[in-house]
């Protein structure tokens, strides 16, 4: 049987305020990209040791300990394909690449989406995204929401992704056109979960995520609104459940609006036959993982928003 592959090797030291916890729960802390599962495996299969000795996931530690993991590459992670497809780089250096993502682009292979996606696109433009989870992955945008999306090209830089956005520093910014006049900025917080009926669509529901979205007012146009959106937290479509909420979901977007609901004809053909949510993920800012300073990047609004924008002017 031919040997494991093996990832990067990454060290830890354990940080004195988390002393005197059990390894696998302070790697679960540490390490906040892979599961628990996972990491309880890695043990149990020597992939990880302290201070150079293997041992058991119920090991306690004290602080200064010396953690080394050097994790396997997974067999599903090691069949996706490397793919010639361009990217729109904004900043990239030796820990993170931003990107500037075009509607159409799926971020992650799914049913349905084998090839053709970001993480195809990673493995082809660096060999280092092949040696981190998920590609480097840390939050995704649909299919058709454009803008601005950050990706760790090692380990650690990655961790320090995932920890970002665990503690709600990273701000993410986007534009979003609804439908209607909003009077007044706000916010919403609402937990977001699996719809129970439609698995495909994603609800408010008291079993699901907290989810917190500010919104405020940028441009009114008559029956429309141009809103700023900034995220708390990151669900899945959790822009497009938080306006449809309160009854201002997105132009174009046919799965959180009424089908029945049609843009009055004064509106213009263009606006009526927008086909895609109309967000745009406009602006980033993060701690960059190793220079630990503030970082900030901004995406123009695509061309068919602006198109859109001049529609709503002329109302």
């Amino acid at each position: 049987m031919p040997s494991e592959a093996k990832g990067t090797s990454i060290e830890l030291i354990v940080p004195q305020d988390i002393a005197g916890l059990r390894l696998d729960q302070v790697l679960a802390k540490l390490l906040p990209q892979w599961s628990r599962s996972r990491l309880q495996s890695w043990i149990n299969e020597k992939h990880i040791t302290v201070n150079g000795q293997t041992t058991t996931a119920k090991q306690k530690l004290w602080g200064n300990e010396t953690i080394q993991i050097i994790p396997p590459i997974a067999s599903h992670e090691q069949a996706d394909r490397a793919e010639a497809i361009p990217l729109a780089i904004v900043y990239e250096d030796n820990d993170i690449l931003v990107i500037d993502k075009p509607v159409g682009l799926v971020v992650h292979p799914g049913n349905g989406n084998k090839q053709g996606t970001l993480l195809n696109a990673l493995l082809y433009h660096s060999s280092l995204f092949a040696n981190v989870p998920r590609a480097g992955i840390v939050h995704r945008l649909d299919k058709d929401t454009s803008g601005l999306l950050v990706i760790a090209k090692n380990i650690e830089a990655q961790t320090s992704l995932v920890r970002q956005l665990q503690q709600r520093t990273v701000k993410r910014e986007y534009l979003a056109v609804v439908w209607g006049e909003v009077k007044q900025e706000g916010w919403i917080d609402a937990p977001i979960g699996r719809h129970p009926i439609h698995r495909t669509r994603m609800a408010i529901t008291a079993k699901g995520k907290p989810a917190r979205t500010h919104y405020r007012i940028l441009t009114p146009f008559k029956g429309y609104t141009l809103l700023q959106c900034n995220l708390d937290t990151g669900r899945t479509h959790q822009i497009r459940v938080h306006m449809h909420s309160i009854g201002h979901p997105l132009i174009g977007d046919s799965v959180y609006t009424d089908r029945t609901k049609q843009l009055p004809k004064e509106a213009g053909y263009f606006t009526h036959r927008f086909h895609r949510q109309a967000l745009h993920a406009y602006r980033l800012t993060l701690e960059h993982p190793s220079l630990q300073q503030p970082m900030s990047w901004e995406s123009p609004i695509p061309k068919d928003i602006k198109e859109l924008l001049s529609q709503l002017t002329q109302l």
